[in-house]
């Protein structure tokens, strides 16, 4: 029961900021495309910087917000995997089997379909990820438009789908997205994963001393040329399930708990609003069918809905895996359309991709998220709301 009702929490948490993130994107579209134009980019131009004797950060508002409070957002998701490996439904393998294959082949999928577009161009090939995951917050929040006729076995296959997702995409960061290394750098955030390994080992429980190291982390990666943001993943995973001595209350669900809201509701609307406002003037038909924009729309709204598609039937025939409760294909069919809903973590990997590769790179990236998400979010609730036992009104 408390898993059902962390659950319900959770989706009308994340419907929400679904919502919120449409609103936050849509405010910067019209900015950008305002007499206002002007404003919106100097906000996000606007120079911030920390400084401590001769140790410096400075880096425009934009940066600040991609690099560093996005770190929490990549927090938050680690704090999330580390509880569903432990104990939720990352921990179960009957039930992990099907979402993790469906996982696997939606972002191998995408991720072709955007190579074979692209192959030509060897400055866009760098872009092959940026289809590859599935937007959490949007997904949920178009499945929870439908209401009580979803299954509950349906919501949590896309949850771990997603959750899946946002894993595969922190490794192919990790893995093809960071250069320019800085070995001393590296060593100071080594010797801050040892602290943090050692505070776990040790029993400690209480946040504060994590959350110290974890600025150290922070810091250091950001000067080695790993991308920042995977500091926040790395100490998540030493946070402590379990709580014990004085704590009584579990440090990572507390301050997953506590996360939440801040996340949902400020720190990605925000990456929304600042990375969302791309300037339409100009913007055609033929614009849109560039092999940019082409090969992220067709890798978010073909590539996925095939590969999770064709991976949950293939596994299920062959009786690996069983179907969700309550779901029939014509429904795992709406889901896997709607894992095309790539935004967050597709405008994010973009960023990272095509940096320093021009604007008009980005105004095509953007595109390509955009469309693709919102023929998504369409076409996977047209599809699930056909297809969902209609609820008969009240005698």
């Amino acid at each position: 029961m408390r898993a059902i009702r962390a659950l319900r929490n959770f989706v009308a948490l994340e419907s929400a900021a679904g919502i919120l993130l449409a609103i936050a994107a849509g405010a910067a579209l019209a900015l950008a495309n305002s007499p206002l134009a002007h404003l919106y980019s100097a906000f996000l131009d606007t120079p911030a910087e920390v400084r401590f004797s001769t140790f410096h950060i400075a880096k425009p508002l934009l940066l600040w917000i991609n690099d560093g409070l996005m770190a929490v957002f990549f927090f938050l998701v680690g704090l999330e995997i580390k509880r569903e490996v432990l104990e939720g439904e990352l921990s179960d393998r009957r039930q992990i089997v099907l979402p993790a294959v469906a996982a696997i082949c939606g972002m191998a999928a995408p991720a072709l379909i955007y190579t074979m577009i692209n192959g030509s161009d060897p400055i866009a090939q760098a872009g092959w990820a940026i289809p590859a995951a599935t937007d959490i917050a949007f997904a949920l929040g178009v499945l929870s438009l439908l209401g009580s006729r979803v299954p509950a076995g349906l919501k949590v296959f896309l949850l771990t789908v997603a959750i899946l997702d946002d894993l595969g995409a922190i490794v192919i960061i990790a893995l093809f997205y960071s250069d320019n290394l800085a070995p001393a750098s590296f060593g100071v955030a080594g010797a801050a994963l040892l602290a943090l390994l050692a505070l776990n080992r040790s029993g400690v429980v209480r946040v504060a001393p994590y959350l110290f190291v974890g600025l150290i982390l922070w810091v250091s990666v950001l000067k080695s040329g790993v991308h920042a943001t995977l500091a926040g993943v790395a100490l998540a995973f030493f946070i402590p399930l379990r709580a014990g001595g004085t704590e009584p209350h579990s440090p990572l669900r507390r301050l997953e708990h506590d996360l939440h809201p801040l996340v949902a509701f400020a720190i990605l609307p925000l990456f929304a609003f600042s990375n969302s406002g791309v300037s339409l003037h100009g913007v055609t038909v033929a614009a849109l069918l560039e092999p940019v924009p082409l090969g992220i729309a067709a890798g978010l709204l073909v590539g996925k809905t095939i590969g999770v598609f064709l991976a949950c039937w293939v596994t299920v025939r062959l009786g690996f895996a069983r179907l969700p409760r309550g779901a029939n294909w014509r429904l795992m069919l709406g889901v896997s359309v709607l894992c095309g809903i790539g935004f967050t973590m597709s405008l994010f990997i973009a960023g990272l991709a095509f940096d320093g590769a021009g604007s008009e790179y980005v105004v095509q990236t953007r595109l390509g998220i955009l469309c693709g998400s919102l023929a998504a979010a369409l076409l996977g609730y047209a599809l699930l709301r056909a297809s969902l036992p209609q609820v008969l009104p009240p005698r």
